[in-house]
């Protein structure tokens, strides 16, 4: 019989993901949800809008990661400026101008300082609506492919809707946003501001954003319980405490359903560039066939699979400037790159259901001869799964386009991971066994066309994930800029998306990207 596993554990774990990949603090997300559960309970919402919010503050951020490639053309550090606007008002153009640009401009040349602040002001509120909505989109279509309901998914989609009707994505208003969204992003809010401004200060941030952002009746609610319910949010450790208020009946899924659910977290991961979409699922596949040609055991197999889908969730936590650098890194980009496993580890380490696991991920890049990252663990701490993985995720990274080199055919990938396993330092039954595997077609789905795309509109659906922009499109395919851009936007509608990320995401789950080939 299967093992029942508790969802807000597992969520919970991973809900730093989004803590990193915003700039926050590990454990904000938590924080966040333990205050809106509370405040949802003191304003007498039912069981079903209080699980409902529950799961939209834990889950806010989700998505925050899925713009990183847009908004690393404007600023080098998308997570300094992800960290600086958890606090910003952007109802507020003073507060944009006063606060946000000088904050995330400071340390600039003054040139560069002037032109970046000059950008901000010029296009900050499109890259700021494009940004939310993809946030939105990205936050939705993970719930459903967790196996959150309908509420959960539409709260979700409107965490970036404001009371005064002005936010995105369909731009509603008032008591039009559900209960649950209004109470998700009013905890969000509350649990940034008043870490970097305290209490008092904080609670008044809060009542200016009030009939603006914020629903205000669901402000008041807060100010007049502020003291009990942070209490309530600050007592003990997050990640028990989650547990402890999370609604009745407890969300629980099978342990079969654990691979889906650490595919749509370590596909959300890979959307951080355009350069790595479906490397985290093409390791996995690559990992558990090799895995079963070397006769590991079943349950070390299975494990090997979820640890493999989940062994770059930590790349989010380093900033897309370093991931998209065409040229050498820096020593200090090279020890940021060094951390990834770590924070990939410290991740799964979060939920007692993914712990066991954390080792192995943090993992896949140490090598037999001890000059892998990030402990340097010599041949003998290298288990069977931790040898496959890191074999995998390197032939898979070989054979996928990088900023800094076109992609290797497999078999100039086969050959230098066989100069490796010669010179000692990765496993050479483990390489011919990664080999052999990747020589097997990937399967596919047996409909060629999903959401009725024509075989175009599929190949511009492959550039829109690659990052293109609708002149790069025009230009690849010999098209006016006007024919690109009605097919982008047909492909949007008929797949229910309008962000770059989800129409990535869609493409991923229905296999339409060509990974590895």
């Amino acid at each position: 019989m299967p093992e029942r596993l508790r969802l807000a554990d597992v969520l919970g774990g991973l809900s730093v993901v989004s803590d990193l990949g915003y700039g926050l603090p590990p454990e904000e997300a938590m924080r966040s949800c333990l205050i809106g559960t509370g405040l949802a309970r003191t304003i007498g919402l039912s069981e079903a809008d209080v699980a409902s919010a529950f799961y939209t503050s834990l889950l806010f951020h989700v998505g925050c990661s899925t713009f990183s490639h847009e908004l690393s053309k404007v600023h080098d550090d998308e997570i300094s400026t992800n960290a600086i606007a958890a606090t910003i008002d952007f109802s507020d153009p003073k507060d944009i101008i006063t606060s946000f640009v000088p904050k995330a401009t400071r340390g600039m040349p003054p040139l560069a300082r002037l032109r970046t602040g000059a950008l901000m002001v010029a296009k900050g509120k499109d890259i700021g609506r494009r940004f939310d909505t993809s946030n939105c989109e990205v936050a939705r279509e993970t719930a459903r492919r967790v196996g959150l309901g309908e509420p959960v998914q539409q709260a979700l989609y409107e965490i970036h809707e404001w009371w005064n009707g002005k936010g995105v994505p369909r731009g509603s208003a008032g008591e039009e946003i559900s209960v649950a969204a209004r109470v998700g992003r009013f905890a969000t809010d509350a649990a940034a501001l008043i870490r970097v401004a305290g209490i008092d200060a904080g609670i008044e941030a809060l009542r200016r954003r009030a009939g603006r952002t914020l629903d205000p009746a669901v402000v008041d609610a807060f100010a007049k319980n502020a003291a009990a319910l942070l209490q309530d949010a600050g007592d003990g450790d997050p990640r028990s405490r989650i547990l402890e208020v999370e609604p009745e009946p407890v969300v629980e899924i099978d342990d079969v359903q654990l691979p889906d659910l650490a595919a749509a977290f370590g596909d959300v991961a890979d959307l951080k560039t355009p350069y790595t979409h479906g490397h985290s699922r093409e390791v996995a596949r690559l990992a558990t066939l090799a895995a079963e040609l070397l006769r590991l055991e079943v349950p070390a197999v299975a494990d090997l699979r979820i640890a493999a889908l989940l062994h770059d969730v930590g790349r989010v936590g380093i900033p897309a400037a370093v991931w998209e650098k065409r040229g050498p890194l820096t020593t200090a980009e090279w020890e940021q790159v060094r951390l990834h496993p770590y924070h990939s580890e410290r991740i799964l380490a979060t939920s007692r259901t993914l712990e066991p696991l954390s080792r192995l991920v943090g993992m896949h890049h140490e090598r037999l001869d001890g000059s892998g990252y990030h402990r340097g663990s010599p041949s003998r701490d290298l288990s069977a799964s931790a040898r496959v993985l890191a074999v995998a995720d390197a032939f898979q990274a070989m054979t996928q386009q990088r900023p800094h080199r076109p992609a290797l055919t497999p078999e100039q990938a086969a050959e230098v991971l066989g100069d490796e396993a010669r010179a000692g330092r990765l496993d050479a039954d483990v390489v011919a066994a990664v080999v052999e595997a990747a020589g097997q077609p990937r399967p596919r789905r047996a409909a060629a066309r999903p959401a009725g795309l024509s075989d175009r509109e599929i190949e511009i659906l492959r550039l829109i994930a690659a990052g293109l922009s609708n002149p790069d499109i025009a230009k690849r395919l010999y098209i006016s800029r006007r024919t690109a851009e009605h097919h982008v936007q047909n492909i949007y509608a008929k797949i229910g998306v309008s962000s770059r990320a989800a129409a990535t995401l869609f493409a991923l789950e229905q296999d339409l990207l060509i990974l590895g080939d």
